[in-house]
Order: C-alpha cells, then sequence, then structure tokens
C-alpha cells in the first residue's frame, strides 16, 4: 500500500478531478459530503493510513479513503471510453477521471465485496481509520514502542501482528513473511515471547516491510500486485522450498484465509496440525 500510495502521490498531487463514479452498489459508505463535491477540486495530497489510501482534495480538504480489502485494487487508466460504465456490470467499483482525461478505476473480483470508499472531511471520521493503532514504518516507532504493544498481550503472534488497531498496515501475507524472517512459529503466544525475540521480531518487520517498500518503489499500479507476490518467501508457496533451508513450505487453512510457515526455520522441524485452534505440537 505505500508503494500505491507513492505512486498515486507522483500521478495526482497538482491535477484536477473532473468526476469520480460510484458503480458498485455497496462501495460507497458515506453520502455527507457526495462525491459531487470532489468535482472541479485539485489533488493536494496523498496519504496512507494502515491499510487505507487517503486522496485529499480541495481548499477544504476532503479526504478520499479507499480500504482496498482482500480483492479490490487499483488500476490506472491513461484515457477511458467516452460512453460512462454501466454500475453493476463486472469487478468495475468506482471511476475517478481527471481533468486530462486519464484516472483511475477501483475493482473488485468475487461475489464477497468488502472493497469501501468513505468521502469525509476528516479522515478520523472513517472508524476503520479512527481505530487504528501505530504505523510500523513510522520514524518513531522504535522497539521499546513495539515491546510496549505486546506488553499484556496473550494471543498467539501472527493474530497479534494481523490486529490493525495494534499495529497498522500488517496483513496476512506480511505477517507470514515476518516471522519466517524471525524464525518464529505463528501460533507462539505473545506473553512467551523473550526481551531477545521482541528484538528479533521488531528487527525483522522493519527489514521485511522496508524491502517490500523498496522493492516496489517506481513499479506501475497496475503490475504492484504481480511484483509483491514475486517478492514473497512463504505466504502463498505451499509446497514449494524454502529459499533460506530447502524444507517444504506448508500450510494452515481457517475458514477464510490460510498462513504459510516453514517448519525448519520457525517450528523446529515440526508441523502445525492444521485445524483453526492449531497449537505447536510439542
Amino acid at each position: 500500500m505505500e508503494a500505491l500510495r507513492e505512486f498515486l502521490d507522483g500521478h495526482l498531487v497538482g491535477r484536477e478531478i473532473a468526476r469520480v463514479l460510484p458503480l458498485a452498489v455497496n462501495v460507497l459508505k458515506t453520502y455527507d459530503p457526495p462525491l459531487s463535491a470532489l468535482a472541479g477540486t485539485t489533488v493536494t495530497a496523498v496519504a496512507r493510513h494502515g491499510k487505507y489510501l487517503d486522496i485529499v482534495a480541495g481548499e477544504a480538504g476532503l479526504h478520499l479513503a479507499v480500504h482496498l480489502a482482500r480483492a479490490g485494487w487499483l488500476r490506472w487508466k491513461d484515457s477511458f471510453p467516452a460512453a460512462p460504465p454501466r454500475p453493476g456490470k463486472g469487478p468495475l467499483a468506482l471511476r475517478t477521471v481527471l481533468a486530462e482525461g486519464d484516472g483511475f478505476d477501483l475493482t473488485e473480483a468475487g461475489s464477497t465485496k468488502r472493497l469501501a470508499v468513505h468521502l469525509v472531511r476528516d479522515p478520523a471520521d472513517v472508524p476503520g481509520i479512527a481505530r487504528l493503532g501505530p504505523d510500523p514504518m513510522d520514524g518513531s516507532f522504535d522497539r521499546a514502542a513495539f515491546a510496549r504493544l505486546l506488553a499484556g498481550e496473550h494471543r498467539q503472534i501472527k493474530g497479534a501482528l494481523r490486529d490493525q488497531s495494534l499495529i497498522a498496515g500488517i496483513g496476512n501475507a506480511y505477517s507470514d513473511e515476518i516471522l519466517h524472517a524471525a524464525k518464529m512459529s505463528p501460533f507462539k503466544p505473545v506473553r512467551n515471547l523473550s526481551e531477545d525475540e521482541i528484538t528479533a521480531l521488531y528487527e525483522a518487520m522493519g527489514a521485511t516491510l522496508g524491502s517490500a517498500v523498496e522493492r516496489s518503489r517506481g513499479v506501475a499500479a497496475g503490475r504492484l500486485k504481480a511484483e509483491k507476490k514475486s517478492g514473497l518467501r512463504v505466504h502463498g508457496r505451499t509446497g514449494e522450498a524454502c529459499p533460506v533451508c530447502g524444507d517444504t513450505i506448508r500450510e494452515v487453512s481457517f475458514s477464510d484465509s490460510s498462513l504459510q510457515y516453514c517448519p525448519t526455520c520457525q517450528t523446529g522441524g515440526k508441523p502445525l496440525a492444521d485445524r483453526r485452534m492449531s497449537r505447536l505440537l510439542k
């Protein structure tokens, strides 16, 4: 998302919005101000709050906050057909057209529609943004701040890393990658982490996220998803060889997601039971 923010910052800031068209029934979560208020405004900034993109426009500082969810994406277009698209057709959820004729589409694949767009006067008016924890990419997020967040936690580390109210912006894929880099079981209880393990986890988080941003810098929006997948070591690579030790990457499936890990690197060679309430086999 940070790489996508940088891409949009370079393509939107200083440019005038001609119109914004909602094309899926449930994509727009707010009604005041209306999307028509963006017509004729100039984009002044593109920010990121966790997994939310925040396009700021106009003298009044309207915020078009976008959460792409699991199956959503942003596709940059150099031009659009003359005829406006019909609502409810295909994956197209929202279209933003600039005065020069280019702009972007928001799309969402699949039948489960979770992509969300809010137009607000203050990003804190978006409930998902208001409850976000600190961003690990923020310069003030040091090892001591990380340790304070973990104090008193009773969850497994995988769930804690994915909790947006605890730490903003880490999802399923990069939590797998961070834990692999830290050589840590996803089911290890946070309360059992030693000081050295907290340090290793903090350093793995910074290195993994920093490397992902650097690798994606300058990549066009349409290629960012493919670039992300190409840089992942364990997530989405069930059955492949671990690039560190050569062991077979394994998976634990849940009702609506899955995680991937390397037994040799992360669990002492022992497989995790593939059931919802799994724990590391002892």
